[in-house]
């Protein structure tokens, strides 16, 4: 998902438009797109995976990522980290395929669709699709025919859709907002952001050990909820990013 505006994205809008395409092992590239990708993760990702494979969120981070500052220096990129073996392929793919496909990513889910974010005005983001093409794809052209809402649902995307959407908003100050300080790793407020958007364990333990809850209006109910459920604390993190950023967003701090 691109957090910018459609015409950044590849190509022309889908809109309603239908397209054709398959993937399955009839397909005679089928898990060609598991190897040596160049695949960019989520917060609601790495919620879905670490609980699937039982880790914390700071043992999923160092054995199944990488971070890059890319094109933009302010915020690093999390990427999937493949594996060593022969033609890189993902960690997570055996010779049955996908070992964690009920919680796989969304990049994963969305091919051959990339969805954009652009802001509605109203604080808000709208997704627009775009039908993307790799050469090394066979699946394009064969199969039914679906239009991008089809796809997006057949696909079990509204809940990433949803937590995505969130997501961008705060990465859209992340991304435009250079912190004080230092460029890079070595920014304490990068750290500070990167840790509630990603590493939920390291993030409860700031909520729950630091002045965090005297500094900050929570209702009760939410701090019952945030205390145990990964993905509302995430949403938490995302809110204190853009108070701590920019100054802005849903949590307020206490007189």
């Amino acid at each position: 998902m691109k957090n910018n505006s459609p015409e950044a994205a590849h190509g022309s809008p889908l809109g309603k438009d239908t397209f054709n395409f398959i993937c399955n092992d009839t397909v005679p590239c089928f898990t060609r797109c598991c190897h040596d990708a160049d695949m960019l993760l989520y917060p609601y990702d790495i919620i879905r995976l670490k609980h699937h494979l039982g880790m914390g969120s700071e043992e999923f981070l160092v054995t199944h990522t990488v971070t890059a500052f890319r094109d933009n220096p302010n915020f690093p990129s999390v990427m999937m980290k493949m594996t060593d073996k022969e033609g890189r392929p993902c960690p997570f793919l055996s010779e049955n395929g996908c070992t964690v496909y009920e919680n796989r990513p969304y990049s994963c889910r969305a091919y051959p669709l990339e969805p954009a974010l652009h802001g509605t005005g109203d604080d808000g983001f709208e997704i627009t699709a775009f039908l993307v093409r790799h050469d090394h794809c066979k699946g394009h052209g064969r199969g039914e025919a679906w239009t991008a809402d089809q796809w997006m649902e057949d696909q079990g995307m509204a809940m990433y859709n949803k937590y995505n959407s969130a997501w961008a908003r705060a990465a859209s100050l992340l991304y435009s907002q250079a912190p004080p300080g230092v460029p890079g790793a070595d920014n304490p407020t990068i750290n500070m952001a990167y840790m509630a958007s990603y590493n939920m364990d390291s993030f409860r333990r700031f909520v729950f050990d630091s002045s965090f809850l005297k500094r900050f209006k929570l209702p009760k109910k939410r701090i019952k909820t945030v205390k145990k459920d990964d993905t509302a604390l995430m949403l938490l993190g995302f809110d204190w990013i853009l108070n701590f950023i920019g100054g802005q967003g849903p949590l307020k701090t206490k007189k």
